[in-house]
């Protein structure tokens, strides 16, 4: 049983899930995806610097290369930085390596502000993610995600990165 698998069901939103070893990394990912074709992303869990507020979520593109702070401020979000694991096991239900855009089934609506890359939003290829825990990734298509995750009340803000972009 799965929260988020259930209610990926629930809402009639195909997704094919690929049970592997864990990984903590991109690069330990990389490994154990060829029976995985699709977008892979990486996700990024922050919490404000200097002010009391929501969490920050992003789901980037595996090789996306930017700073945290050019990503709180191209998303309008204050100063931010990595949130802890307790503050991970919290707001999203999951454990680190395992942060994944479905923990937000676990979150209510404007606890965690949620961006999503644009090169993922916009494309037709599947987004492989962890279904809350990092012994398996599940495909979805990126409308799905994004239409599952304003059902549940999130907002979905996709932005364009590659201005934010370092080498």
């Amino acid at each position: 049983m799965n929260k988020a698998l259930d209610m990926l069901a629930a809402a009639g939103i195909a997704a094919r899930t690929h049970e592997h070893r864990a990984v903590f990394t991109v690069a330990e990912s990389e490994e154990v995806r060829h029976e995985m074709p699709g977008l892979h992303c990486k996700n990024l869990f922050l919490k404000p610097v200097k002010e009391a507020g929501p969490f920050c979520l992003a789901t980037l593109k595996e090789d996306r290369r930017v700073s945290v702070n050019q990503l709180a401020r191209l998303a309008g979000w204050p100063r931010v930085s990595m949130a802890s694991a307790d503050e991970l096991r919290d707001a999203l239900g999951v454990e680190p390596g395992s942060v994944t855009p479905l923990g937000l089934v676990n979150a209510a609506p404007g606890a965690v502000r949620f961006v999503l890359d644009a090169a993922i939003a916009e494309g037709d290829d599947p987004l492989w993610c962890h279904p809350l825990r990092n012994t398996a990734s599940t495909a979805i298509l990126p409308r799905d995600l994004r239409r599952f995750l304003e059902g549940l009340g999130h907002q979905v803000l996709v932005l364009d990165l590659t201005e934010g972009e370092t080498r």
